[in-house]
C-alpha cells in the first residue's frame, strides 16, 4: 500500500497507522486493510492533477494530533506542500517523542515540515525554480508560532529535544514564514487523524486530488 500513496495521498493516514502492526496484524488490522482496498477500488479513477495556471510558489501545511497512540502516547505529525495546484510531496508519521502538550506536538510537527521545506527548495531551485524567499507554512496552532519567534517560553518548552528546536532559527532567518489557518482550511488534518466524510472529501480535493471525469 505504500506504492499507491505515490499517486494517493488521500489514503497516507491509513495507511501509515495500520503499517505500524504489520509485524503482528489481527482480524481488525486486515479488516481495515480490506477497507482500503474497496475505497480504493471505488475511486480508482483518482489522482493528482496539476493546473497549467496554478500557484507558482510553494507553500506547506503541517498539523499534529495530541497523543493519539493508545498504546505508547504519541502523537502523529503530518505536512503536506502544494505546488500548482496540487500537492508535491506530503507525510504521516509518529512523532519520536512523548509530548506533553498540543502545542509541543504541533511545534515538533512543524520542525519536520521545515526541514523537509529546506530541502524542496533546494530542489526546486536546482530545477531552475524561482520562488519566493521563504516558504510558507500554515499552521493552525498559534501558540506555537509564538513559541518558534519568541525565547521567553522557555519555561514551557525547555524539556522538548534541541533538535526540534531548529524551527526557531529557521523561523528567525526568514528561511520559513508561519501563517495562522483555521483547522477548518489546515489540508494537512488529513494526515493526522480520521475525519467526517464531508471534512475528508473537501481537504481531499485541497490536496488536489479529483476523478479524471471531473476535468472532462
Amino acid at each position: 500500500m505504500m506504492y499507491i500513496t505515490a499517486p494517493r495521498p488521500d489514503i497516507m493516514y491509513v495507511v501509515s497507522l495500520i503499517s505500524r502492526y504489520a509485524s503482528r496484524p489481527t482480524e481488525l488490522h486486515l479488516s481495515a486493510a480490506k477497507r482500503v482496498l474497496r475505497y480504493l477500488k471505488g475511486t480508482s479513477d483518482f489522482g493528482l492533477f496539476y493546473k497549467k495556471d496554478g500557484n507558482k510558489e510553494l507553500i506547506g501545511f503541517t498539523d499534529s494530533d495530541y497523543a493519539g497512540d493508545v498504546d505508547d502516547r504519541k502523537s502523529t505529525s503530518g505536512y503536506a506542500f502544494i505546488l500548482s495546484s496540487a500537492a508535491v510531496a506530503w507525510a504521516s508519521r509518529k512523532q519520536p517523542i512523548v509530548t506533553l502538550s498540543t502545542t509541543e506536538a504541533e511545534y515538533v510537527a512543524a520542525a519536520s515540515c521545515s526541514t523537509q521545506a529546506i530541502w524542496m527548495k533546494r530542489v526546486l531551485q536546482k530545477l531552475g525554480y524561482a520562488g519566493r524567499e521563504n516558504t510558507v507554512i500554515y499552521c493552525d496552532n498559534s501558540s506555537t508560532m509564538k513559541l518558534s519567534k519568541n525565547p521567553v517560553f522557555h519555561g514551557r518548552c525547555k524539556h522538548i529535544q534541541v533538535r526540534f528546536h531548529f524551527l526557531r532559527d529557521l523561523a528567525n532567518d526568514g528561511v520559513v514564514h508561519l501563517k495562522y489557518c483555521g483547522t477548518k482550511d489546515q489540508v494537512a488534518d488529513l494526515f493526522t487523524k480520521p475525519l467526517k466524510l464531508e471534512s475528508f472529501q473537501r481537504l481531499r480535493e485541497e490536496l488536489g486530488v479529483c476523478a479524471s471525469v471531473e476535468l472532462n
